[in-house]
């Protein structure tokens, strides 16, 4: 007999990235997870990373990449694969997280139980810091075209609807990603979460947070500089992404009359931006910032 078909698949996405991806994996192997079936992709690594999981972890199910397909490319390999298999429910699991055993539980269990979401997420609290919360769900701006993570507590205790969930850790039904679509691959990486997660709700499918669910995560692991230089800690090319993919948000999303103000709004913090790289002399991030703009507004979203 073949092996049976889990009801989860836990994706993973590493690139360069052994350290993190270890620890997220170890975490994962005591999260009291029935019928769950992680899956490893590596972005064409360079570290050795990806030899170095598999002989550590052979259990999982591994997909190794010739190139960096970025977040969204990446996943989407991952994404296809459960599809293919008929796995029901997807998750999105950052590699510089570390779960909470019953997580899952509680995640599949508002999933299951309520028809009308397409998705639901975690509580999420800082890996360094532990009492402090990184994400609790999002809120989406329309007439400023902005997009928020909420970071306090809230004081409800069951699960709440939430406007965008983080791909940090997301896990939806398999028959919604079918009907919406999978990750964005012209936006590589950045804003992809709240562009998948506004579709869904075009869609008519609600999202919510459930704070029973807890995880901790490492903000930022893949983006920032070992070292802060004359750059600063955040890489130009951050930049340059964060820049055309809230451009690609505004052209997909924000419709008259919130566009009237939406895009002057992000224009003009465009242009604070300019001026304080500027000023610092940080002139790879303003050259990063000024192709942003530019790709932001002529390429295909």
């Amino acid at each position: 007999m073949g092996k049976a078909t889990p009801s989860v698949a836990i994706i993973v996405l590493n690139w360069n990235g052994y350290g993190h991806t270890k620890n997220c994996l170890k975490s994962l192997q005591v999260a009291e997870m029935e019928d769950a079936e992680v899956i490893v992709v590596d972005n064409a690594s360079e570290d050795g990373s990806a030899a170095r999981l598999q002989a550590e972890f052979p259990q999982h199910t591994y997909l190794l990449n010739d190139q960096n397909l970025g977040f969204t490319g990446g996943n989407n390999v991952a994404i296809k694969h459960a599809l293919e298999r008929n796995i029901p429910y997807i998750m999105l699991l950052n590699n510089d997280t570390e779960v909470v055993p019953g997580f899952l539980t509680y995640l599949m269990d508002e999933l299951k139980g309520n028809a009308k979401l397409a998705a639901v997420q975690p509580l999420m609290y800082y890996l360094h810091d532990r009492e402090k919360v990184w994400n609790a769900g999002g809120r989406y701006h329309r007439w400023t075209g902005g997009s928020t993570s909420i970071t306090q507590k809230q004081a409800l205790s069951s699960p709440y609807p939430t406007d965008w969930i983080t791909g940090c850790c997301i896990l939806a039904r398999a028959e919604v990603i079918r009907e919406v679509g999978l990750l964005n691959e012209h936006y590589f990486a950045y804003f992809e979460d709240v562009d998948w997660s506004l579709r869904m709700r075009k869609h008519g499918y609600g999202l919510a947070v459930v704070p029973a669910a807890v995880i901790y995560h490492e903000a930022g692991a893949s983006s920032k500089a070992k070292k802060k230089g004359k750059e600063g800690v955040l890489s130009p090319k951050v930049h340059y992404l964060n820049t055309r993919n809230q451009l690609f948000q505004l052209r997909n999303h924000v419709r008259f009359p919130h566009g009237l103000v939406a895009w002057p709004v992000q224009l003009a913090k465009l242009a604070l931006y300019a001026l304080y790289f500027l000023v610092r002399r940080r002139m790879e991030k303003l050259r990063a910032l000024g192709k942003g703009l530019s790709d932001g507004l002529s390429l295909k979203c």
